[in-house]
């Protein structure tokens, strides 16, 4: 009789703790819940000024950043996008950054897109449309970022037509 009120309790404990998990996992919560994605602080930061549209400090934090992390491919990548979104931007060091970024990360694919954007803005429709191809092929399916540069350069030739 012990032996079976000993099995009984351990069933019941059992099922007990299946229900609860069960039960968990009905109202959307997660026995073993998946840690938050890692966040770059310096990539929060600029992403902050650029919600305020401060190019200037966007690209101070993103040097800053390089400095310290000069292998880094969405450093090269972000710098490059906040000296060409401020005023006056120096062409070079942007193609200088989004070209180190690609060449430490290749298939980069929103590297390809904002070279590609930058390439509009020194009228070199051919070297954009080289990384539209460039990016078809690497979003077998689409993505945001082929999508975004296909309409830039459809915008730029409409523009000059």
């Amino acid at each position: 009789m012990k032996r079976f009120a000993k099995h009984s309790l351990m069933v019941a404990g059992f099922i007990l703790a299946s229900f609860s998990a069960g039960s968990l996992l009905a109202a959307g919560g997660s026995p073993d819940p998946m840690p938050p994605w890692p966040t770059d602080p310096k990539i929060e930061r600029v992403n902050a000024l650029t919600a305020k549209k401060d190019w200037p400090g966007a690209a101070a934090v993103m040097k800053e950043a390089l400095a310290s992390a000069p292998d880094n491919a969405e450093y090269h990548n972000m710098y490059a996008y906040t000296v060409r979104k401020g005023p006056n931007p120096d062409m070079d060091l942007v193609f200088k950054h989004y070209n180190e970024a690609l060449r430490l990360k290749p298939d980069y694919r929103g590297a390809h897109e904002y070279i590609g954007e930058a390439y509009l803005m020194v009228n070199n429709l051919p070297k954009a449309k080289e990384h539209l191809a460039r990016l078809d092929r690497l979003c077998t399916f689409g993505c945001e970022e082929y999508t975004d540069l296909k309409k830039a350069v459809a915008q730029y030739e409409a523009q000059k037509k």
